[in-house]
């Protein structure tokens, strides 16, 4: 046969799970056609040279919503392996919209997603409709991208300035099923709803998911019951799981996939990840899919008191983050204030504020200190650092701030510190791995680079599972978890999604600071080593580090869709 793209030489790691071994696969018209030892000539002939050969990675877990408007390659996801990206997480999506409410809608994605504003208004809105978005971008794509219909956005769409207030309506909880219904036969990959009650818009008020009650979320899940299609994602939904076990009811009720973030280890609460990984074992010895998602990243977040997010919810420390930098100056040198920010964040310490544990200050470190007489506290603790000054945490913190003008450079790392419970977490068999949250927090980490961090940390270095585990894990399972039925495996007749890699090299490399989005905006790259192409849909988007210049993505819809169109 001739092929278009011929892989030679490869260690193929098929995504089922199944040893690895060695042969060459053949694609033709965007599909794998034949496996093994191939002989057919080829428009193109890659000589993998031993390395590994796998279905593309599925980021499963995304906030490039606005950025695929201007980056059809969802940068940096696919340097990383990616083939396919989800977004429209959280409940927050940029469809359906009203025209002359879009800058409303997009403040939602901005706060809760650390995307600079000024960033989400070059975006120019020419649909209305989850269907209009879907095929706006079908035009211009180098990755593959699915997208779930955002909670916030419908209740948005549907109540207006009401959606930010309880109790919907009968009426209006019928027309979101409508709108869901919509989204749905357009072929959107679910519904996404939140519990996460960290997310704010920039006036401190929660983002329009989390004023709905249970009867209107499971109204919107009974959509997807009834169409037999679709997964339910939601943010923040360990919340609910571990007080009343909500999740695993919406998918008892549903008789849908639901994932939910996340099954994590955290210093806010240390041994809750034991308690949680017990639940979830119950709900799958009931047949019940819903499954946590947990990562593979040591989630930090690199801030500076301007744009710092980690004290939101806080009475009085929430309004002097969403205030200019002059009246944060202003704030932080006021022993009044700084008194009720010592009893709210270093004594009280309420439950509200979801940004930091009880000991915060012994996990969050100066990063990178600005004047030379303060470089001694170079990756020190907060807490030391008040210890050797012989002050409170608060003034040992806002002396700083105060000092350095709001520039000193921070970092906080809480979750998933911990080597032991991480390896449990990750090797769970009903933990979807994934939550790179590419697109989000552009300014605080990348997240993406999960991809190749789990193939080179805890595979190569750490040993803790196989490469054909690890492969499934960042493959099949997530295709089979958001109904990508023909994606996930390296099998004849499977969509041509390909990467191949080096598994003695591939790994997440140091974070850089790059200046390439709109206005100017900078954004953290996590570089990707050992990645040597990324091939989507039969067509090769990078080679080695380098975008070829192809475009061969397509938004990838649900299983309703392709048995009814026409």
């Amino acid at each position: 046969m001739a092929y278009d793209l011929l892989i030679k030489n490869g260690l193929i790691v098929d995504g089922s799970g199944m040893p690895a071994f060695r042969g060459d696969v053949g694609i033709k018209d965007g599909k794998i056609v034949d496996i093994g030892k191939l002989s057919g000539t080829a428009t193109r002939t890659i000589d993998a040279d031993g390395r590994a050969v796998a279905p593309g990675f599925i980021d499963n877990h995304c906030h490039y919503d606005a950025q695929v408007t201007w980056d059809p390659l969802c940068t940096f996801s696919p340097e990383h392996g990616a083939t396919t990206v989800i977004f429209g997480n959280c409940s927050l999506s940029l469809a359906p919209v009203r025209k002359g409410t879009e800058e409303r809608l997009a403040e939602f994605l901005s706060y809760v997603e650390a995307i600079p504003m000024e960033v989400l208004r070059t975006v120019e809105f020419d649909w209305e409709t989850t269907g209009q978005y879907m095929d706006r971008l079908d035009k211009c794509l180098g990755v593959n991208v699915g997208n779930l219909i955002g909670h916030t956005a419908v209740r948005h769409y549907v109540m207006g300035d009401e959606c930010q207030k309880p109790g919907a309506s009968d009426n209006q909880i019928k027309a979101m099923q409508d709108v869901v219904r919509d989204g749905m036969k357009a072929g959107a990959l679910g519904l996404s709803v939140s519990r996460e009650k960290g997310h704010y818009d920039p006036q401190g008020c929660h983002i329009p998911a989390l004023w709905a009650d249970e009867k209107e979320i499971f109204a919107l899940g009974d959509v997807l019951r009834e169409m037999s299609t679709g997964t339910i994602q939601a943010g923040g939904g360990q919340y609910v799981e571990l007080k009343d076990g909500m999740i695993r009811r919406l998918a008892e009720a549903t008789g849908r996939t639901v994932v939910y973030n996340s099954l994590s280890q955290t210093m806010r609460k240390p041994d809750e990840w034991k308690v949680h990984m017990a639940r979830v074992e119950e709900t799958a010895a009931l047949g019940i899919r819903a499954y946590p998602m947990c990562s593979p990243n040591r989630v930090t977040q690199d801030f500076t008191m301007k744009n710092c997010q980690v004290f939101r919810g806080l009475p009085t420390w929430h309004p002097i983050l969403l205030s200019s930098d002059e009246e944060k100056m202003k704030a932080y040198a006021d022993p009044a204030i700084r008194a009720k920010l010592h009893e709210e964040a270093v004594v009280n310490k309420p439950e509200s504020a979801v940004g930091f544990s009880k000991t915060w200050w012994n996990y969050m470190w100066v990063n990178e200190p600005v004047l030379e007489k303060n470089k001694w506290m170079q990756f020190k603790s907060i807490g030391q650092i008040a210890e050797k000054q012989g002050k409170r945490v608060i003034d040992a913190f806002l002396d700083l701030v105060v000092e350095e003008k709001l520039e000193t450079r921070f970092l906080q790392a809480e979750n998933n510190v911990d080597d032991e419970a991480l390896t449990k977490i990750l090797t769970h068999p009903n933990a979807v791995i994934g939550l790179g949250d590419g697109g989000a927090h552009v300014q605080f980490h990348g997240g993406y680079g999960y991809l190749t961090k789990l193939l080179g940390e805890w595979v190569r270095e750490k040993q803790v599972m196989s490469l054909e585990q690890a492969v499934r894990r960042l493959t099949f399972d997530s295709a089979s978890t958001f109904g990508l039925y023909d994606r996930g495996l390296l099998h004849p007749g499977m969509a041509a999604d390909v990467v191949i890699f080096d598994p003695a090299t591939v790994k997440c490399g140091h974070e850089v600071v790059v200046r390439d989005f709109p206005k100017g905006a900078w954004r953290i790259k996590e570089p990707a080593e050992g990645i040597f192409a990324t091939v989507v849909n039969g067509q090769v988007l990078y080679d080695q580090d380098k975008h070829t210049g192809a475009l061969p993505g397509h938004v990838l819809r649900n299983s309703y869709w392709h048995a009814n169109r026409a």
